[in-house]
């Protein structure tokens, strides 16, 4: 049965259907799907609704309304703050991009290696930020260039203690931490929603092209499901280039919703962004993709292939 047969038959059940706690999976096409969820993932959620359980593409939802305790639905939060980042679940109101710069620069940063330079964004103030991978691929020796607002003035201030928390060398992302003696409370972002966003909506990046720092561009997205090499990224027509490799893709409320890792290099207006549902499923799962060298799929270290038997004479 197709995904949009399974929820008719799961909306058309599901008004006969009680449940002790019912949740509600809000659809674009105005119906709905009732159930308990079982699990939110990046790209998906899925639902129990009593005869069987759905995966529903978050492509296709609009909203999530889950039950309390005393079984009254609750509209999930706009924003909610956790203990290692803040998320909005829909799109706050749009601002111009002069102000949104002022109000949330000082917390893209540029990350340096004695190999080149990349861009990067803290999640929460205490010194966690994203990057790509490629940025720090192979290098152990990470510094942070960071630009505080003092008294009106940008401050710049160089933290060289960091730390590589998780990598996830599939999805070029990274968390760093900075761990340097008396660093102050970091200005965060918010992260977005890439899946709320629509084709020509406004976008915008900062990062440090070409070492070039706190350099905006500023753009569309031109499509949400490009596929490279397996993968589907945010296409945008803001500029990327080297140097913002893992600095932030904003959406017009000052949202991060892509993290910039590529670009067309013979065209322009032509870069690339990881979706920003894929860097909260990082993040979320974090542990799993802890860097050690204990762990054998972060080195990425291979063994010694066997050495030939020999055979030993026997005899003089």
């Amino acid at each position: 049965m197709s995904l949009k047969k399974h929820l008719a038959v799961a909306a058309l059940l599901a008004s006969g259907w009680q449940f002790a706690s019912a949740d509600t999976v809000q659809l674009k096409d105005q119906s709905a799907v009732t159930g308990k969820i079982l699990a939110e993932k990046a790209d998906s959620v899925v639902v129990d609704v009593g005869y069987t359980v759905l995966v529903v593409p978050r492509a296709s939802i609009s909203r999530v309304v889950k039950t309390n305790e005393t079984n009254t639905p609750v509209a999930a939060p706009a924003t909610s703050t956790g203990q290692f980042y803040s998320a909005t679940t829909k799109i706050s109101s749009l601002r111009d991009v002069s102000s949104l710069v002022k109000q949330i620069g000082e917390a893209v940063v540029q990350v340096k290696n004695p190999g080149g330079l990349g861009s990067g964004f803290f999640i929460n103030d205490d010194g966690y930020l994203i990057t790509n991978f490629h940025v720090i691929e192979g290098e152990s020796e990470i510094s942070v260039e960071v630009y505080h607002q003092r008294d009106g003035q940008l401050d710049r201030e160089t933290y060289k203690q960091v730390k590589i928390i998780a990598i996830n060398k599939f999805h070029d992302l990274a968390l760093l931490h900075i761990e340097d003696k008396d660093a102050p409370k970091f200005k965060p972002v918010t992260l977005g929603n890439s899946d709320a966003l629509n084709v020509g909506d406004g976008v915008f990046a900062i990062g440090s092209p070409l070492g070039l720092e706190r350099t905006v561009t500023q753009g569309i997205l031109s499509t949400k499901t490009r596929q490279l090499e397996g993968e589907l990224y945010l296409q945008t027509s803001a500029q990327i280039n080297p140097g913002n490799s893992g600095g932030p893709l904003f959406n017009l409320a000052g949202e991060v919703v892509g993290v910039t890792n590529m670009k067309i290099t013979f065209g322009e207006g032509l870069g690339f962004a990881i979706p920003v549902e894929l860097v909260k499923s990082f993040l979320d799962h974090r542990d799993a993709f802890a860097y050690s060298t204990d762990n054998p799929n972060n080195p990425f270290r291979y063994l010694e292939p066997p050495s030939r038997t020999k055979a030993k004479p026997t005899g003089k």
